[in-house]
């Protein structure tokens, strides 16, 4: 409802605001021009006026003599064409790549790891003193710690996790304030603390499909063998992650040294008894580690009920004792006669990941790489240690943008094609549109120029942006090539109509640019939540629509004497309905 309210407020501002205001400022600023002439005195709009429009006179003069010299050398033109799309392939390797870009969400997680067996007041206790190395950092707002639990590693005795809530963006305008400093500032403050591992990591951009920022990774035994095997060459694989520069930290909270109870059940004595296994191992797991009975409701809310042995009745082996499981002749067993308890060490959990069994890793990129450098790292990395029958696959967002790196090419050739194609029928002609698409190479080679200048990666926001552009460019070239067809339908040269085009749309074409630059502004110099998206976006489209209209305004005039040429001499002549109204009207 207040919503609504506030909806409807806003439309009846900007109503009235409309209704009333605008006719009176019109009124007020766009008064007719007086001719100094008339010996008028002039005011300040008519002065402006005069002054503009012979300073565009004289740059419409320039610009017409630069279209007639290219007129001339039209094997620049050709020259120019080819050099920009080489150009263009060169930027798009070179550029950095990833899905979408890591953003300052304003939260850090801190992921603490104790050695394997670590009970849970030691877990407390590091993790206290973690809290006191990095309370002090003056960019934190508010912090809170859990203990018992971790990102990575689940519910574990032995692991924890610090939630870290950073000040607002107006607050941390400074290049030492962003999340990643932050995070650098958080390595540097627990360098010293050696009773835990820490793996700090910043909120993921979009939420559900991964734990974190980076990158993730599954190192996967395909071969089958021993999980001692998988973590060894596990091992190596990080280590050697750890020596690129592409990656500041791949870590892992697998360890195979948790100690552990192997339990053996005597299928034998169960059958004599007339026991089930599976009702044995059942009972042990109801006892000790809890079974689910059913749910109640209370002050309005839904609860879960499980029910567990208490501590001092499940904590030795001689529990097992006070544990019964009832037999076919209805009689009540314990279970410790029918179960041999060895110890041992392993894993405390075990992850399959596509049926094999996995190894987690999340690796952080370096200032100035990207996610899609460090998958090509993990690629090199992975040929030189890894041997056969043990590979690695990605997870999380770090697969969504393994898998869509070749759709790329091919959306971007969806939408050239579709392009050309209604050129094609828009002027009913095949060689016509291709002075409309051959324009469109300098404003991507803009875009890509403008966005390697600034440091930043080709993702989904700019490829979003890159889309847009190339229906823009395609536009303003249809601006010229319409209006210059028009004309040579009229009976005008080729030169003449290409020079009469580009005269007559240079004024429209420089608005929409122009429009369109400022617009994108706020975008390229966005801060906050969301900013490197907005700047990706931005700066992508203004790099391409500055340097793709200024080659087109050259370049499109050119490339429609070439191609109008070449429909005329291969092309059958058509016959317009302008044409048949002007031979009638003769008659």
């Amino acid at each position: 409802m207040q919503f609504g309210l506030t909806m409807a407020v806003a439309v009846g501002i900007s109503a009235i605001n409309a209704l009333t205001l605008c006719p009176a400022l019109c009124a007020l600023i766009m008064t007719p021009h007086t001719d100094a002439s008339t010996g008028q005195k002039l005011s300040f709009s008519s002065r402006f006026h005069q002054a503009f429009e012979a300073s565009f006179n004289r740059l419409l003069l320039r610009y017409k003599s630069g279209v007639k010299w290219f007129f001339r050398r039209k094997w620049l033109i050709g020259a120019g064409v080819a050099a920009s799309i080489v150009l263009l392939a060169v930027l798009m390797k070179s550029t950095k790549t990833g899905l979408v870009p890591d953003e300052d969400m304003g939260t850090v997680f801190v992921n603490v790891t104790m050695p394997p067996g670590s009970s849970l007041s030691q877990t407390i206790k590091a993790m206290a003193e973690v809290e006191a190395s990095i309370k002090d950092i003056p960019q934190i707002m508010r912090y809170s710690n859990v203990a018992g639990y971790s990102m990575l590693g689940g519910q574990a005795a032995s692991g924890g996790m610090l939630i870290i809530k950073l000040k607002n963006w107006e607050e941390r305008q400074k290049e030492e304030d962003y999340i990643t400093a932050v995070i650098g500032e958080i390595y540097r403050r627990t360098a010293n603390i050696h009773s835990a591992k820490l793996f700090a990591f910043a909120h993921p951009t979009i939420m559900g499909y991964s734990t974190g920022s980076g990158v993730e990774l599954y190192v996967q035994d395909r071969a089958g063998g021993d999980i001692s095997t998988l973590k060894e060459y596990t091992d190596k694989f990080i280590a050697a992650l750890n020596k690129r520069p592409e990656i500041q930290t791949a870590y892992s909270t697998f360890d195979i040294n948790y100690p552990q109870y192997r339990v053996e059940v005597d299928a034998a004595r169960c059958k004599r008894m007339g026991v089930s296994p599976t009702d044995v191992l059942d009972v042990m797991s109801g006892y000790i580690g809890g079974s689910y009975s059913s749910n109640f409701n209370r002050f309005s809310k839904l609860y879960r009920v499980y029910v567990q042995a208490g501590k001092d009745f499940r904590l030795n082996t001689g529990a097992l004792d006070n544990m019964f499981v009832r037999t076919d002749a209805g009689e009540m067993a314990p279970i410790g006669q029918f179960v041999t308890l060895t110890k041992t060490y392993g894993p405390e959990t075990l992850t399959r990941f596509n049926l094999y069994n996995s190894i987690q890793i999340n690796a952080m990129m370096n200032d100035g790489y990207s996610s899609g450098d460090v998958i090509k790292a993990v690629e090199e990395v992975a040929q030189s240690t890894l041997p056969v029958g043990y590979g690695y696959e990605y997870g999380g967002i770090t697969r969504e943008e393994a898998g869509s790196s070749s759709n790329t090419v091919i959306v971007f050739a969806i939408c050239i094609v579709f392009v050309y194609l209604i050129l094609c029928a828009l002027y009913e002609s095949l060689f016509v549109p291709l002075a409309v698409m051959l324009s469109v190479p300098f404003g991507l080679l803009g875009s890509f120029a403008l966005s390697n200048l600034c440091g930043l990666e080709n993702n989904i926001y700019m490829q979003t942006g890159l889309i847009m552009l190339i229906g823009l460019l395609a536009k303003t070239a249809i601006l010229v090539t319409e209006y210059a067809a028009e004309r040579r339908r009229q009976g005008m040269s080729l030169a003449q109509a290409a020079v009469s085009a580009a005269s007559v749309r240079l004024r429209p074409i420089l608005m929409t640019v122009l429009c369109m630059a400022i617009g994108m502004l706020p975008l390229v110099f966005a801060s906050g939540a969301g900013a490197n998206g907005n700047i990706s976006l931005g700066t992508g489209v203004v790099g391409g629509v500055i340097i793709g209209t200024i080659a087109l305004l050259f370049t499109v005039p050119a490339l429609f004497i070439v191609f109008q040429a070449m429909q005329e001499r291969l092309m059958p002549k058509r016959i317009y309905k302008e044409d048949i109204d002007h031979h009638t009207n003769k008659q």
